[in-house]
């Protein structure tokens, strides 16, 4: 009897364990995470309002100090057809305050824009955040605060997740992005993405479909953010009224199968890469001595370590011959 009880005693104490941990596990660091860190992200975040109907939301944007507000460029556009950006916009605080924001500047290739409220309306504005000087890393925790589906009655929802890979792309934007796993719906497009000390270490862009709410839009568990090494160099040219300057190569590729490793192949060629001899079919398999496996290495280099009228040297690989070419990088527009 006294072993049945024992037995029994084990059995229900390490389902309890199990449980707690498993509760634990799926709540993830919001747990642990401070609670002041969410709260000051919750009132550096606005919701960008359509110009028709105050209850319903373009997208989401926070406030990074002085009244500069910063958020996503496609969610400011007025047409698909002519992508100009609006003018004006109106937002809505964590308080549930109403003000017009004007555009400071905007930039498509990196999908970010740049308003600013006015100098008496900057004092109304409830909190501010400021933008990582590091960049997280895979596996990193992370949190979202945004108004997704047109959730405002009550303030911003908040979302927790991790970054999955650090450096990915998709062809709606021209810069690297971040792949986070971290469920997002439509309305959370330019959210902070913010670590766990409450700083901006990227800006939610796109998310991959996998649910549809009827009526309202898109939901789903992958999504992806403009890195915070690259907002940054973005948002302070923006806030100087000046276009940020990214070195431009003129290459489409794809990839082909090279032995045992798939390298990136040159399918089109333009400006600078065609007026130093890049030829269609070319192979590319360094860029000054860094190995290039991958469509996303050579962005992020551009993106990352480049500038325009920077001199480089591009081994390729063209038929079975080997060769160095010297090209001076363009840049690419911007706005």
């Amino acid at each position: 009897m006294t072993v049945r009880r024992r037995g029994y005693f084990f059995t229900v104490l390490a389902v309890a364990v199990l449980g707690f941990l498993w509760i634990l596990g799926g709540m993830g660091y919001a747990h642990v995470l401070d609670p002041n860190v969410i709260l000051e992200a919750k009132k550096a975040t606005v919701g960008i309002l359509s110009e028709s109907e105050r209850t319903r939301f373009r997208g989401t944007g926070f406030h990074i100090g002085d009244g500069y507000i910063v958020t996503a460029r496609h969610i400011a556009e007025t047409e698909a057809d002519t992508k100009t950006v609006l003018e004006r916009v109106r937002i809505l605080t964590q308080d549930q305050r109403e003000m017009p924001a004007f555009l400071s500047g905007d930039h498509a290739f990196t999908d970010v824009a740049v308003y600013r409220v006015g100098p008496g309306a900057a004092l109304k504005l409830p909190g501010a955040v400021s933008l990582a000087t590091s960049d997280p890393k895979p596996g990193e925790e992370v949190f979202t605060v945004g108004y997704p589906l047109d959730w405002g009655a009550t303030g911003p929802t908040v979302t927790f997740g991790r970054v999955g890979t650090d450096a990915t792309f998709l062809p709606t934007v021209g810069s690297t992005l971040l792949q986070l796993d971290l469920p997002v719906c439509s309305g959370n497009s330019g959210s902070g993405l913010f670590n766990t000390t409450g700083e901006v270490v990227g800006i939610v862009h796109a998310i991959i479909q996998t649910e549809y709410v009827q009526g309202w839009g898109g939901c789903s568990r992958i999504a992806f953010a403009i890195p915070g090494y690259v907002a940054n160099r973005v948002v302070q040219d923006l806030r100087e009224i000046r276009q940020p300057r990214f070195a431009r190569l003129g290459v489409a590729m794809d990839t082909v199968k090279l032995k045992d490793r798939w390298r990136v192949r040159v399918t089109k060629v333009e400006g600078p890469a065609s007026e130093a001899g890049l030829k269609e079919g070319d192979i590319i398999l360094s860029i000054n001595q860094k190995e290039i496996y991958s469509a996303v290495e050579l962005k992020t280099f551009l993106l990352a370590e480049a500038e325009p009228n920077q001199n480089i040297l591009l081994r390729v690989l063209r038929r079975n011959e080997e060769l160095v070419l010297g090209v001076v990088l363009g840049e690419i527009g911007g706005g």
